[in-house]
């Protein structure tokens, strides 16, 4: 399907797409806070705590919607993750009743791996980043013939994270502003797809994995570097295909913050409201605290917490 196309039919798209996953996901919760509580004055936060959807994070959304909406072969599904879209999967095949292999990098959290392996998937841990393990399971899928399911390059994932945004626009319909953090861009092309322009999308990168700033910048999807503490969800070598002609037309625009950044999100998301979210769940967060974003005065700013595997030895740099 040509991307143009894509994008204009993905709205009701992710209205089916909401109609079957809902059995099988949780409406996760939308905490309202004062600005101030996180020393930002004058405006208004509406939390979107995605981290406690089932399996850890949002990537169940476009799991269920891909095995849902799709035909799923006699061998199963095939998935390659740096590690909470690969849990995503395996709960949901799990809950399915469906064969999961999940290929995921060795940077892969601990908190990630042994989310996977509770879910009763094959395991295969495999190169040292997501493209790594992404061309080993392309390669295993060619040889069993299981179906892909890819993080974030596939139209049903697309529409399955496009579900996020449904659910936030009735929780809080008065926004101005959502933050979105980016890897490979599923998240951000759903929810960009879904509010249309309606309300101001700020895609919120990594310094060590600007995929989606570096791809604006060059017109299309190109090569990054993939460092940063948040690498093992944020850190893809490009944005993806599908998604990038949507956040060209509906992304207000790409910010930048650093891993320090991060933690000091991760610090106050704990401080002012007792979450516990890994460091891509919390860069959102931090475009706001570091000043990458910077709203009007009175703004009702949406941000995404879209992310909570994490280990306590983990978690516990981001409150020294």
């Amino acid at each position: 399907m040509p991307f143009a196309k894509l994008a204009s039919d993905l709205q009701p798209g992710i209205r089916e797409a909401a109609a079957l996953i809902q059995p099988f996901i949780r409406r996760t919760p939308v905490i309202e806070a004062a600005g101030a509580e996180f020393g930002l004055e004058g405006i208004h936060l509406a939390l979107k705590l995605e981290l406690l959807q089932h399996s850890g994070s949002f990537k169940a959304r476009g799991a269920f919607a891909n095995l849902l909406l799709r035909a799923i072969a006699p061998a199963g599904v095939v998935a390659a993750s740096g590690g909470n879209h690969g849990a995503a999967v395996a709960y949901c095949a799990h809950r399915l009743g469906v064969p999961a292999t999940i290929f995921v990098p060795r940077v892969c959290s601990a908190a990630k791996l042994a989310r996977i392996r509770s879910y009763g998937a094959e395991l295969v841990i495999t190169g040292d980043r997501y493209d790594d393990a992404l061309r080993a399971s392309m390669a295993w899928a060619a040889e069993s013939e299981a179906t892909i399911i890819h993080a974030y390059d596939q139209e049903a994932t697309l529409l399955g994270q496009g579900t996020l945004a449904l659910e936030l626009e009735q929780q809080a319909p008065k926004l101005d502003t959502v933050l979105v953090a980016v890897g490979g861009g599923g998240l951000i092309g759903g929810v960009a797809s879904w509010y249309r322009g309606r309300v101001r999308v700020i895609a919120v990168e990594p310094e060590g994995a600007p995929t989606l700033h570096m791809a604006m910048q060059a017109g299309q999807p190109v090569d990054a570097p993939a460092g940063s503490i948040a690498a093992d969800s944020l850190a893809p070598r490009q944005v993806g295909q599908l998604m990038f002609p949507i956040a060209q037309s509906f992304v207000d625009r790409v910010v930048l913050v650093s891993d320090q950044a991060i933690l000091e999100a991760q610090a106050r998301l704990w401080h002012a409201m007792r979450v516990v979210a890994e460091p891509g769940g919390a860069t959102a967060l931090a475009a706001l605290l570091a000043g990458a974003y910077v709203p009007e005065p009175g703004e009702r700013v949406g941000v995404i917490v879209c992310g909570g595997n994490t280990t306590m030895e983990d978690f516990s740099r981001a409150l020294q």
